[in-house]
């Protein structure tokens, strides 16, 4: 089986877009959540929190590619230009030759573009559709538009499966690598903040609704916790078959060395800590590591009521009692599609600076969480080789990446 190594990142995020500007916004420990006062007309919602990004789409980006790009494809893209930048891949011809694949998720496309869509249907009209708007709106549009607009012909890998779609473009282009179908890849994911989600989560009852107090929620494994917060961002990995890599003096920033991926096969929304459990083994076994040797869990940690409860239980199962662990959502809420990749790097940059940010807004563990060391009030020094990174999505998809620390 071949090694695969990450040779770039590229992100786009409410904490900033590289790790300088990320490790001192969690340093900080303020998170970025906002009152969104244009909600207040939309009646029935509950929640008037988000976590959008302050992103312009950039100035040089050709007119004729941006035609079939909505906001989720160019922080995508974006991304994607700033990861190949670090590896060294702009212009590399490794990217068109068809060695260079894309393995990429959100939930949905742009949903402002949907309503042009509905129209049809509602108002018995086309006349707000046009020869871009599927393309916009269709799940894997930032995965095709990342290819288009790179000129890469190997293969795509579009994962579509709400909150884990991120961490299972991470897993399925490390294993489009091990297995030699791909010598590199494009992996991660990204989400556009739009209030469409937002209710829907809201229909379940599961957002925060201290809508007045946006710097206390959410408040993942808290006693006082009462839902998610919606957040968007793109995040985007290269990764490389190690060899490859080393022939042309890369830049080894971490490797994946675990991955797990299956389904409650139960129920759509109830999280299964047995499944969840599961996913941490299979990843535990395909790094061939034992549960000793993971020194620091990012939990996909959501704030849920009963979401953080299942995944304490499961990642005690998995790993035993003790284990550090702290959730990345406190800062920057659920950037849904985009929450695996994001997590998984900050995750890697963490574990390589030896310095773990706590789960801010953690003031009492609730106890009906499992018996973990869940990292609060300050960051945590830990020397560690390997991190675990869970995510668990609606309709029982669970996932479990393991990485390794770069050279030192």
């Amino acid at each position: 089986m071949r090694r695969v190594v990450i040779t770039g990142v590229g992100a786009v995020s409410a904490l900033g877009n590289n790790w300088h500007e990320v490790q001192a916004a969690l340093a900080a420990g303020h998170n970025k959540i906002q009152r969104i006062d244009d909600w207040d007309d939309i009646a029935g919602l509950n929640t008037r929190l988000g976590a959008p990004v302050d992103f312009t789409t950039p100035a040089h980006y050709p007119r004729k590619k941006l035609r079939s790009m909505g906001r989720v494809s160019v922080m995508a893209v974006s991304a994607t230009e700033q990861a190949l930048a670090q590896a060294g891949l702009v212009g590399d011809p490794c990217l068109t030759n068809g060695s260079t694949g894309v393995s990429y998720g959100s939930c949905i496309g742009t949903p402002s573009d949907v309503p042009a869509l509905t129209r049809v249907v509602t108002d018995r009209t086309t006349i707000d559709l046009t020869a871009s708007t599927y393309l916009r709106t269709m799940t894997h549009t930032a995965t095709v538009n990342i290819g288009l607009f790179f000129n890469m012909t190997g293969r795509i890998i579009p994962t579509a499966s709400a909150c884990t779609s991120g961490s299972q473009g991470i897993g399925y282009a490390y294993e489009a690598i091990k297995y030699g179908m791909q010598d590199l890849m494009v992996a991660g994911g990204a989400e556009e903040f739009h209030v469409t989600p937002v209710a829907v989560f809201d229909t379940l009852f599961a957002t925060s609704t201290r809508n007045n107090e946006p710097t206390l929620t959410p408040r993942p494994f808290d006693t006082g916790r009462d839902g998610l917060v919606i957040g968007e961002g793109a995040c985007s990995l290269i990764l490389e078959e190690y060899e490859h890599a080393r022939a042309r003096g890369a830049n080894i920033l971490g490797e994946i060395v675990g991955y797990g991926t299956n389904s409650d096969g139960a129920h759509v929304t109830e999280p299964s800590a047995a499944t969840m459990s599961r996913a941490m083994q299979l990843a535990l076994a395909d790094a061939k590591l034992s549960p000793e040797q993971i020194g620091y869990v990012n939990a996909h940690g959501t704030a849920t009521a009963k979401g953080d409860i299942a995944e304490s239980h499961a990642t005690v199962a998995a790993l035993g009692a003790g284990k550090p662990i702290s959730s990345l959502k406190s800062y920057i809420g659920h950037t849904l599609g985009a929450c695996g990749a994001l997590e998984a790097w900050m995750s890697l940059e963490m574990m390589n600076s030896g310095w773990f940010a706590p789960t801010i807004n953690l003031e009492q563990v609730d106890p009906a969480c499992a018996e973990l060391d869940y990292i609060q009030h300050t960051g945590r020094a830990i020397e560690c080789d390997y991190v675990m990174s869970n995510n668990f999505a609606f309709g029982g998809v669970n996932t479990s990446l393991i990485i390794k620390r770069g050279p030192s």
